[in-house]
């Protein structure tokens, strides 16, 4: 699948071929962190097939809970986050953060990881009242 997608600010924009059944929420403490919010998700790609269209992606690295290194790539100006990818055979894959997607809508998620640190009230959200819009 071809999708589109950019930073907030839209200083970054990118195009990308995507399998959208490889999408996964990971419910890690580092991702917790590096989004802000109780959870991530992310839709995988290769390497090659994410393109840069406008901007410049800036990095920074983390150790992540398992050991291993991850290389985290986001927006200089706006700080979105746009992927994550590893070291070594890590590397053989990107994990694209589906907020920046154009087409988030039409890929939901297939799996979850590391439920052991999921916020246990997350199930509840569906039944919360809401508005269309606020």
């Amino acid at each position: 699948m071809r999708i589109t997608g950019s930073c907030h600010c839209g200083q970054l924009a990118y195009e990308a071929e995507i399998d959208p059944d490889d999408v996964i929420v990971c419910h890690c403490t580092d991702c917790q962190r590096l989004t802000g919010t109780d959870y991530r998700v992310t839709v995988g790609a290769k390497p090659d097939d994410l393109r840069i269209i406008r901007g410049a992606l800036k990095l920074y690295a983390k150790t992540a809970d398992n050991g291993r290194r991850r290389l985290q790539y986001f927006c200089p100006e706006c700080g979105s986050p746009i992927y994550t990818t590893g070291e070594n055979v890590d590397a053989r894959e990107i994990s694209i953060r589906t907020g920046t997607i154009d087409q988030r809508r039409d890929l939901p998620p297939r799996r979850q990881i590391w439920c052991s640190s999921s916020v246990p009230w997350l199930g509840e959200v569906g039944g919360l009242p809401g508005r269309p819009r606020d």
